[in-house]
């Protein structure tokens, strides 16, 4: 079979009922009349949307529909197992029949692990990979109030094993919302360096999906449409944060690429960002930042690779029809660190202390990372650890000044 007809094979679920368009959060109470029968909701959130007044508002539509809420609004940054027990524990004594997730991925993926146990019991740890949950979810709705992870249209969440750190892809097509409600005047409210972390997730998204082992026919749609969105409208969010339509086509690429990773799976970017994150405590959009030049560089010397980062530019209107590919894909390049000097990536990685020292343990968690079999170039340690200097280098003339 060519490559180009094995491209093309794919075995979908489109699990998510996609809802968009502004103040459609005012949906939520008859959404939920569909989906719930004893009127007992568990809306798992964070503390910043409580202070937003978001929780409230929510809370105040299911009321009015004689709903009762139980609210868990400790959801924190990249959960972990103890956050999903302490979710688990208000969940057990509530007799819910519906979970509403409104918030970033964390209270999404907070509320994907929480349904795991609750339904299927065991711990977290039991549901690592794919496809292990023997008994039905509960039906959960999905508010995403920023515009990054994707994790509305997915059927996995990122769960951090509280003891070794390590960070966990637990999935099942029943952990998928049953709805994705996205109303972009609610990510309005974000602080500015959640815009920036997500933005740069989601344009990670949409590059890695694109060119990924598991990438088909269907996937490759949302990953251009994602990658066409961000490289247009990213910038206009982040000089412009107030701009509520350039926000909604990034919520609406947000949404893109995460349908993209639940068809294609993900890259190197992710492999290496992950042990960042452990190590340093680095915001994810952060890490994925700083290494998805050094990937795409390293992924573009396979030529048909490098063709569909060209096709990606010319789709986004970032180079001509006509152009050679690798000018094409240099026209990508060009764009996507634009982009991230727009977000000042380098300036947000210094605080991190982020030390050459530690290039070779990296390069070894890398190399075991799930995301990293999925790289159209296989990667061993030494490629991750050639990966990790080139990114390493170019962050610090950054942030030396020496570059623009």
């Amino acid at each position: 079979m060519s490559d180009a007809l094995h491209n093309m094979i794919f075995d979908a679920r489109l699990q998510t009922r996609l809802i968009f368009g502004e103040n459609s959060v005012e949906k939520i109470g008859s959404l939920a009349n569909e989906l719930s029968e004893n009127k007992r909701i568990l809306l798992v959130t964070d503390p910043g949307l409580v202070a937003a007044g978001h929780a409230a508002k929510v809370t105040q539509l299911l009321e009015a529909e004689k709903y009762s809420v139980i609210l868990f609004d400790q959801t924190k940054e990249n959960p972990t197992t103890a956050d999903v027990d302490a979710c688990l524990q208000v969940a057990q004594k509530s007799q819910i029949d519906l979970i509403i997730a409104l918030g970033g991925g964390s209270s999404l993926d907070t509320a994907k692990g929480c349904n795991f146990i609750l339904t299927n019991g065991q711990t977290m740890q039991d549901y690592q990979g794919y496809g292990k949950a023997t008994q039905p979810l509960l039906p959960l709705i999905a508010i995403p109030t920023t515009a990054g992870t994707g994790s509305e249209c997915q059927s996995y969440a990122l769960i951090v094993d509280e003891t070794t750190h390590e960070k966990m892809a637990c999935g099942d097509p029943k952990a998928a919302p049953r709805i994705a409600l996205l109303d972009p005047v609610l990510t309005l409210t974000q602080p500015y360096s959640v815009t920036i972390a997500s933005g740069i997730d989601a344009l990670t998204h949409a590059l890695e999906t694109a060119v990924t082992t598991k990438r088909n026919s269907l996937s490759s749609i949302f990953s251009r449409e994602a990658f066409r969105l961000i490289a247009n409208y990213f910038g206009q969010v982040l000089t412009h944060p107030e701009d509520l339509y350039a926000r909604s086509q990034m919520q609406l690429a947000a949404a893109y690429s995460g349908l993209a990773v639940e068809n294609s799976m993900l890259g190197a970017a992710h492999a290496a960002a992950n042990p960042l994150t452990a190590r340093y405590g680095l915001t994810h959009g952060l890490a994925v930042g700083l290494m998805i030049v050094s990937v795409i560089r390293y992924n573009s010397h396979d030529p048909e690779i490098n063709r569909v980062y060209a096709e990606l530019a010319r789709n986004a209107g970032l180079a001509q029809n006509d152009q050679p590919d690798e000018l094409a894909t240099h026209s990508l390049l060009k764009r996507l660190s634009e982009l991230l000097q727009k977000a000042q990536l380098s300036q947000a990685l210094e605080k991190y202390d982020i030390d050459e020292s530690v290039i070779k343990e990296l390069s070894q968690q890398a190399a075991q990372q799930w995301t990293a079999q999925f790289n159209p170039r296989s990667l061993e340690c030494e490629d991750f650890h050639c990966l990790y200097r080139e990114a390493f280098c170019e962050f610090q003339l950054k942030c030396s000044g020496s570059r623009g």
